[in-house]
């Protein structure tokens, strides 16, 4: 049978070209368009189908039709960007090249971070130049972020238990998603709040009065996304097996209950087991330590932070009550599910890239 379309030209990479293709495969922290077309290219030395190697690195075909083509016709020259219009740069992709790798791998003396003036001295160039690579190439050194990884011995089949009941939640059973945010404080600016008006925002003090505190127990239903609060001074056990019945009481007999929560203590004493043992149908399932982030409610009560809360001026506990209940009506009234989109697999995967990554910056520095 005929084969359709256009012959494929075919692709041969000498030894010294791989050479160098491997050597830019490994500059992706520098220029991750370039890493990717020689990787795309060494890839398609090694596989002759298009399809397949679009598959392996999560491209398309027409984006491996045009790098082999360039590859063919130019070689290595044909992986570099062509000219754009307009006036001549003022500065090579060598300097662009060193100025990343400087922010990436260096720091000033004495200091942890670059910042734009610092790096346009050092460099040469002015520091408008270094914002803009710094833009083009996602780079912040300004910004740094918090992270914790979980300790948990049994962190792989706790994410797998949780994630499973997110994502094929058992049949005739409903799935909770429980937890207490705790210390909420009822905050009364100092002077009155000024409303919004036309060229000009709302406007309150920084300083306020404070007027105690509450506990809010929240139970999210997966599959409805409606929650069930009550709003306690406490967050002892006995309080935590008084919500549980409220919660058991709202759920039709004929349903087994799946409660996702954490690892506070008040959730494990002798008490709480032998009410659970009471109730066969209740089942809990832990999140690993240090992983609230697998607590869909808590996405919950980031918006009632957020739309609620941070801008609330609350002259008591009563107050601020009434005020956590009547964003939890509006919510059950207007609110729709959270939906879950990563898998377990995906979600070790990326715990598993980022452990080795963070593996590979510590033996470096050793």
């Amino acid at each position: 049978m005929a084969r359709l379309g256009r012959p494929k030209a075919e692709l041969v990479v000498t030894d010294v070209e791989r050479s160098e293709l491997m050597r830019l495969t490994k500059r992706a922290r520098v220029n991750r368009d370039l890493a990717f077309r020689a990787k795309l290219i060494l890839a398609c030395d090694a596989e002759p189908s298009n399809t397949t190697v679009a598959q392996r690195l999560r491209t398309t075909n027409q984006t491996i039709g045009k790098w082999r083509r360039r590859f063919i016709e130019s070689r290595l020259d044909g992986l570099y960007d062509e000219p754009r219009v307009g006036g001549p740069r003022s500065i090579s992709d060598e300097e662009v090249e060193a100025i990343i790798v400087q922010t990436l791998e260096t720091t000033p003396k004495g200091q942890t971070h670059w910042s734009t003036r610092k790096m346009a001295k050092k460099a040469g160039i002015s520091h408008a130049m270094v914002g803009r690579i710094w833009r083009t190439f996602g780079l912040k050194p300004h910004v740094s972020r918090s992270f914790k990884m979980s300790p948990d011995p049994q962190f792989v089949a706790k994410v797998r238990d949780v994630v499973g009941l997110y994502m094929n939640p058992p049949s005739n059973a409903a799935v909770f998603s429980f937890d207490e945010k705790s210390q909420i404080q009822a905050l009364e600016r100092a002077q009155p709040i000024l409303p919004m008006d036309i060229g000009q925002p709302e406007r309150q003090t920084h300083n306020y009065i404070r007027n105690g505190t509450l506990d809010l127990f929240a139970a999210l239903n997966v599959s409805t996304g409606e929650v069930i609060a009550r709003c306690k001074q406490r967050h002892r056990a006995k309080d935590f097996l008084v919500f549980l019945r409220e919660v058991e009481e709202q759920v039709d007999p004929r349903l087994q209950i799946h409660v996702v929560l954490d690892n506070l203590s008040a959730h494990k004493t002798p008490a709480v087991r032998q009410w659970l043992l009471r109730h066969p149908r209740v089942e809990f399932h832990f999140t690993p330590t240090y992983s609230s982030w697998l607590n869909l409610v808590e996405r919950f009560f980031g918006l009632l932070t957020e739309q609620a809360l941070k801008r609330g001026s609350h002259t008591s506990i009563p107050q601020l009550c009434a005020a956590i209940l009547a964003y939890v009506e509006a919510h059950n009234e207007n609110g729709k599910p959270f939906k879950w989109t990563k898998t377990a697999d995906a979600i070790l995967e990326k715990m598993r890239r980022f452990g080795l990554r963070t593996q590979q910056v510590h033996t470096n520095d050793f």
